[in-house]
């Protein structure tokens, strides 16, 4: 197999990761229309991500948010973005790097991408990267879900989701 010295694996994630930042700048700007609202999993840990104490106890790994109805102060930058969300009463402001997301969804459209947990850290080559998970096993595997206080209770998302995966764009 030839070796791939553009590396379109790297520009396909980064586009994903663009088509996210655009979302979010969107809901920033002009806020959520209709009935879209975002379920957001990263990695707790992650270089750059900033949380309180109490929510690193609570979600040592990884962290689903949900933006929907109470959310301020939306920031996005373009390695990153701001949000405040109140968690029990307490308000809370994260900092989320684009490349610390391993999942994004929106229910009310079936629409989602899934990033591999390996390059939420590092980089690594496209050979070693296992294949993305199918659109039914996105759902089951999102972790528990951090709920900011006043929202409804999350809608369970449906079959059909739209997952675009990156090994769409390696060659077999």
């Amino acid at each position: 197999m030839a070796t791939d010295h553009i590396r379109y694996d790297v520009l396909a994630r980064d586009a994903l990761r663009g088509v996210l930042r655009q979302v979010l700048t969107d809901a920033a700007e002009h806020g959520l229309p209709g009935e879209h609202h975002f379920f957001i999993t990263f990695v707790s840990t992650a270089e750059g991500v900033k949380l309180s104490p109490r929510l690193l106890a609570q979600y040592p790994e990884e962290m689903t948010v949900i933006l929907q109805h109470q959310f301020w102060d939306l920031v996005v930058t373009e390695d990153r973005f701001e949000v405040g969300l109140s968690f029990g009463g307490i308000p809370e402001r994260l900092v989320v790097p684009f490349n610390s997301i391993k999942s994004f969804f929106d229910p009310s459209v079936q629409f989602g991408l899934q990033f591999d947990p390996s390059e939420t850290a590092t980089e690594a080559p496209a050979a070693n990267l296992p294949a993305a998970a199918a659109p039914s096993a996105l759902t089951a595997a999102l972790p528990p879900v951090a709920m900011s206080e006043n929202h409804d209770q999350p809608a369970k998302p449906g079959e059909g989701a739209e997952v675009v995966r990156l090994d769409r764009f390696r060659k077999k």
